[in-house]
């Protein structure tokens, strides 16, 4: 892979950063493609999704999508359970 960016997101809690982890990440391995692919990491109240691929517009769309998901696990794990 030519390009790589990386994505930190930092919580107040382990507890919250392994959740958001948890939640995404099966999706690691679901939507790798053939010009990108995504790696996904725990650490303390931290998660980072490395994101490689073969062109800039490649890697702008594994972003965006990284970045998608990690807000919706975000807001789903901020909602009240019922």
């Amino acid at each position: 892979m030519n390009h790589e960016a990386v994505l930190s997101f930092a919580y107040d809690d382990a507890q919250r950063a392994r959740r958001v982890a948890d939640s995404v990440r099966p999706e690691v391995d679901e939507i790798a493609g053939d010009r990108t692919r995504a790696t996904l990491e725990l650490d303390g109240d931290a998660v980072t999704v490395t994101v490689e691929a073969e062109d800039l517009t490649a890697l702008r769309a594994g972003l965006n999508t990284w970045q998608r998901l990690v807000a919706v696990a975000e807001r789903a794990g901020d909602a009240a359970p019922a």
